[in-house]
């Protein structure tokens, strides 16, 4: 089993699942809570555009992926703050956008290869060390970042208006959410693939609301889940030669079926306890 450490590509892979693991539960706990889960989908697919250009002008998709994201995460809280366009609609001209774009550059740059395969469905195999030296800067400015604000961020998720009433910047609060949120899926992409970013965001978060405990707990069993699901999806992808993303994705699925079985369980029983 512990020969797998003897490949360096695996051991620069666990490294930045644990980073990736990590960070995306703290993104995530507030995304959802806020029921902006489809945000996290939306970047991810324009994150794929800015995967495609970095293949067209021959530089690292990570950081087309990073500005691409960030500039139009902006984008998507400006028009969704307008007023003038509704919330959803605002995520699906960007995601439709996006999606067309990206099928443009790709076209430009003369399809699909094998590189672009392991940026949609993630492999430990493309992860460089300049790519976890970025990750885990990247990690460092969302983690700090969070807990800087992290009251603020709590006590806009549960009652914005009241946040904005007691004269917390929310309009400045719910930019900088999401900018991170953007962070967040640019240096996911390459341990879980672009197209399963939204996944390892949303899918522990709501597995461990699912234990319906206090909000401290529920980022600490959030955490559990995002990293046991990395680390395991990482080893059984590598022995059975699988796609990393998917694997992990999976993992995380059935702990969360595990989970929501569970608690439908014990709900049953404590109906029908004396």
């Amino acid at each position: 089993m512990l020969e797998i450490f003897q490949y360096g590509f695996v051991v620069r892979g666990i490294e930045a699942g644990l980073i990736v693991g990590f960070v995306a539960p703290l993104i995530g706990i507030f995304l959802v809570l806020r029921r902006y889960s489809l945000i996290a989908d939306t970047l991810s697919h324009i994150s794929l555009a800015g995967v495609a250009l970095g293949f067209l002008l021959g530089i690292n998709p990570m950081w087309t992926a990073v500005g691409v994201s960030v500039a139009s995460s902006l984008g998507i809280e400006r028009l969704r703050t307008s007023n003038r366009i509704y919330g959803e609609s605002a995520l699906a001209l960007f995601l439709s956008g996006a999606l067309a774009l990206a099928t443009i550059l790709l076209s430009l740059g003369k399809g699909f290869n094998s590189n672009l395969f392991n940026y949609l469905f993630g492999s430990i195999v493309t992860v460089t060390q300049g790519d976890v030296y970025v990750i885990a800067g990247l990690a460092l400015m969302v983690v700090v970042s969070i807990f800087a604000l992290y009251k603020e961020l709590i006590y806009i998720s549960f009652d914005e208006e009241s946040a904005r009433v007691s004269g917390i910047p929310v309009d400045r609060i719910n930019k900088i959410l999401i900018v991170l949120s953007a962070l967040t899926i640019a240096l996911s992409i390459p341990v879980v693939g672009v197209l399963l970013i939204a996944a390892l965001i949303v899918i522990p978060v709501v597995a461990a609301l699912q234990l319906r405990t206090s909000f401290s707990r529920t980022i600490l069993f959030a955490e559990v889940i995002s990293l046991f699901s990395v680390i395991s999806g990482i080893f059984v992808s590598f022995y059975l030669n699988l796609s990393t993303g998917g694997t992990i994705v999976l993992i995380m699925l059935a702990l969360f079926a595990i989970i929501f079985s569970f608690r439908k369980f014990s709900w049953i029983n404590s109906r029908f306890t004396v």
